[in-house]
């Protein structure tokens, strides 16, 4: 016992009801880790307490202490960032909850002395849980029955060859099931297990290891150090040089850092992430990781599974082709009984098992003898008879890959490659003359002398939607290798089937180099491969991995848990093994192959999207750093050659209205379209070679504008040094600054939203008739410092702002052939012909 409780518990029953409610009040249940990491409170505080949150409110502070509260307006983003972004998390988690339930691994457990399925935090402690091919152990625990039970312990250990285990070793949580079947009772539940650890680190809801938010964090913290110099220099301006008084100082100080922090950028990318989970979810797909929405939009190998991804997981027992010769073999005993038998005693069987199961459903009254599991290193399993009745042996049979337990060249092995090339999944029933868990030298081969029966044709159904994600994939220059342990023959009919190479082509994974490069050369070379043993595909991602692929694969058993442990991106079929879904970032759920383009989708929409955002949102950081300098340094210079001091033209309200139509808005509806754009790397990169430039222009014409009409020094402040009001002069100067900086920035977000359609056209439309009411309307005019009357001065800023809009055109359209040329190279180095 695991406990120091009186009771007992029988292995072959489980516990008992009284004895699981004892357990559960004692607190002894497999409580596990929220599926979605963080509560609700966790979410709030990540929401309010940011860099840019804390940024903001100190400046609102300060804006506050001068008494101005309109000029502290804008301290409205910190409420509304954060509530957005609480908002739209909280809607995220609850959609990745209610997936949760439906993807978690349900332990088939035995209590009351029937064995039924609970979710993993209804373990209790000495509950007796089974295990079969594919299952994974959710607690810690130690073996009490093994029938030829290997389980693979990669997942702990990084060990990939499966460990025989029998009744008293220890199973751990995270270790799975290869082959055989067992049972275990639970030690250690709840955060004593190991399993709390992986199911709190595979479902976190987090945006850690995305090339977004990295480089978004790296812009921030390049930003963050920015503010001070800008900061200094800008108040000794106001300050010192231009003797403007502390008030209007602080309110300068505080216009000018204000534009600096892109305080919209991360809740954007938080958004446009979490809107894809909602969506995904809509489609019935689990994203264990969020970044994988990312990652997925940047592969450029997809590696899948054949059978359950490519191919329905049900088959349809199709023909029994028995072999010439092999009567010597049978002794007595009907094809269709040994057929009937190995199902009907197969206690985890396979699809395969189960379609002939479901062919020959009348089973005879025989007991097994002996047992080899079947596993995907062997590719062949066996059971050894006796007749109840007679007490006379039925044999020891063979049920496998034809390749494997057949010579090549017999004419068995002709016959299995002729019915394989229609697409048809063959096995092979073989007799041997000794008990099928007799044991060989390597563990592989089968023991003793093996005499083909009968070849066994399943079929096996191509999912209808196969062909359409297969063609999507090709267009989007994503290559796609079908990878098997099937006959290699069969996999190339099927691969071919979807327009993926030919019969001919399909390799035999026996054949492949082990050498890194050579077969990395084999893989891109090739489309399908048969006989692939677990280690190889992992061998085969590694390879892709190697030579600068992004890789993906897709699969639902037991043998494709490691490729899927090291692919950049992991994708499992919500039907196939819990071995499978527990590594994968991706599950999906409704198994259909047809929702990874979906995936693709959302993820080029939050890639190609927040890109397009980002060169808003820098623009105007770069903008208002330019302008800080300008005007800091000109008024220091001014003051050395004896010049009229230059202070800082703005008030914190004018950049706060200037940003809500060229940034705000904009960014929130581009941040959600659609966008079906190719994801590239170095983001920060692209980037800024858009945003430095435009960003120049629009400080550079800004500043011009200011000094054009600036009315000098002698312009004295209303009510004296210590006000924040502005003269009618001051107003009208900042006013044309304004107007100059809106103006181009509206052209930046022109650029920006290229190309156009209908509801693009619309927004640019609103945004720029959004600034003619508020820069026309008298109320608007009042409440935001405003004087656009002197009609010389307004022209002066429409022509700086014109000749800044030519400029950005210019350096936008240089920026943009650099970068075409660079994505050009990209393609032309990955094989592609154009970009798609």
């Amino acid at each position: 016992m695991s406990t120091a409780q009186a009771d007992t518990v029988d292995v072959r029953t489980g516990l008992t009801s009284a004895q699981v409610a004892d357990r559960v009040a004692r607190g002894q249940v497999n409580r596990v880790p929220d599926k979605s990491g963080r509560t609700v409170g966790d979410i709030v505080k990540a929401n309010v307490f940011t860099r840019i949150n804390a940024i903001l409110g100190v400046l609102f502070i300060l804006v506050v202490l001068t008494g101005s509260l309109i000029n502290g307006l804008f301290a409205l983003l910190i409420i509304a960032n954060s509530a957005i972004g609480i908002i739209q998390e909280i809607r995220a988690k609850k959609t990745l909850d209610n997936l949760a339930i439906v993807g978690q691994t349900r332990p088939s457990v035995r209590r009351d002395g029937v064995v039924t399925q609970i979710g993993t935090d209804e373990v209790v402690i000495d509950d007796i849980i089974e295990l079969g091919p594919g299952d994974q152990a959710v607690v810690d625990g130690v073996v009490v029955e093994a029938s030829a039970l290997d389980v693979d312990e990669s997942l702990l250990t990084g060990e990939s060859d499966a460990q025989d285990k029998s009744p008293g070793d220890k199973i751990m949580s995270g270790s799975y099931a290869v082959s055989g079947s067992g049972a275990y009772r639970a030690e250690k539940v709840g955060a004593d297990a190991y399993a709390a650890q992986i199911t709190g680190e595979a479902g976190t809801f987090t945006l850690v290891n995305s090339e977004l938010m990295n480089g978004i964090n790296q812009i921030l913290k390049v930003i963050t150090w920015l503010l001070i110099p800008a900061g200094v220099l800008t108040i000794v301006n106001q300050l010192v040089v231009s003797r403007s008084g502390i008030r209007s100082s602080i309110l300068g100080m505080v216009a000018a850092l204000v534009p600096m922090v892109p305080e919209g950028l991360v809740l954007m990318t938080t958004i446009a992430f979490a809107v894809g989970v909602i969506r995904l979810g809509q489609r019935k797909c689990l994203v264990n990781e969020l970044p994988a929405i990312e990652g997925l939009a940047r592969v450029d190998t997809v590696c899948t599974d054949k059978t359950g991804t490519l191919t329905e997981n049900g088959m349809k027992l199709s023909q029994v082709d028995p072999v010439a010769g092999a009567e010597a073999a049978i002794a007595g005993v009907s094809i269709d009984d040994v057929l009937a038998a190995l199902a009907a005693n197969d206690p985890h069987p396979n699809a395969s098992m189960q379609a002939i199961a479901d062919g020959l459903p009348d089973a005879p009254d025989w007991s097994v003898t002996a047992i080899a599991p079947f596993s995907s290193a062997k590719k062949w399993s066996g059971m050894s008879f006796r007749d109840n009745g007679s007490g006379d042996s039925r044999g020891n049979w063979l049920l496998g890959a034809p390749d494997v337990l057949l010579e090549q060249g017999s004419d068995a092995a002709a016959r299995a490659e002729e019915l394989g090339s229609s697409g048809l999944r063959i096995l092979l029933l073989a007799g041997t003359d000794v008990p099928v868990d007799t044991d060989t030298d390597d563990g592989l081969t089968a023991p003793g002398h093996v005499v083909a029966v009968a070849l066994i044709a399943l079929e096996q159904r191509v999912r209808p939607d196969a062909g359409a994600t297969i063609e999507y994939f090709g267009e989007q220059h994503v290559a796609v290798k079908v990878i098997s342990g099937d006959n290699a023959v069969s996999v190339g009919a099927v691969a071919a089937s979807l327009g993926l190479g030919t019969i001919e082509s399909s390799v035999d994974a026996r054949t492949l180099p082990t050498d890194q490069d050579e077969l990395a050369a084999a893989v891109e070379k090739a489309t399908s491969f048969g006989r692939v043993k677990p280690e190889q595909k992992r061998a085969m991602v590694n390879a892709l991995q190697a030579h600068d692929h992004s890789v993906a694969m897709t699969g639902d058993g037991v043998n494709d848990v490691l490729a899927l442990k090291d692919a950049d991106i992991g994708v499992a079929m919500g039907a196939g093994s819990s071995a499978a879904r527990s590594v994968a970032q991706i599950v999906l759920l409704d198994n259909k192959f047809a929702t990874l383009p979906y995936v693709v989708g959302e993820g080029r929409r939050v890639i190609g999207n927040i890109e397009r955002v980002s060169n808003l949102f820098l623009t105007k950081t770069v903008s208002a750093v330019v302008l800080a300098v300008l005007v800091g340094v000109g008024g220091i210079a001014a003051k050395i050659f004896g010049f009229s001091a230059i202070s800082y033209p703005f008030q914190p309200i004018h950049v706060t209205i200037s940003a809500w139509f060229t940034i705000g808005v904009p960014a929130f509806v581009l941040s959600l379209a659609p966008n079906n754009e190719r994801a590239r790397d170095g983001f920060v990169r692209r980037v800024l070679r858009l945003a430095i430039p435009s960003g120049v222009v629009v400080g550079v014409a800004t500043f011009v504008s200011y000094l054009l009409v600036y009315p000098g020094a002698s312009a004295a402040t209303i009510g004296g040094k210590d006000s924040v009001a502005m003269t009618p002069d001051q107003t009208q100067a900042a006013t044309t600054a304004l107007i100059t900086m809106i103006a181009i920035a509206w052209y930046v977000l022109v650029v920006v939203a290229r190309p156009y359609n209908w509801w693009k056209i619309v927004l640019l439309v609103f945004c720029a008739l959004a600034y003619v009411v508020i820069f026309t309307v008298p109320f608007f005019q009042h409440m935001f410092s405003l004087d656009p009357s002197n009609l010389h001065k307004t022209a002066i800023a429409f022509t700086c702002a014109i000749v800044g809009m030519v400029c950005v055109e210019i350096t936008h359209q240089f920026t943009s052939r650099r970068l075409a040329a660079d994505d050009a190279a990209d393609d032309a180095a990955h094989g592609f012909t154009q970009a798609s």
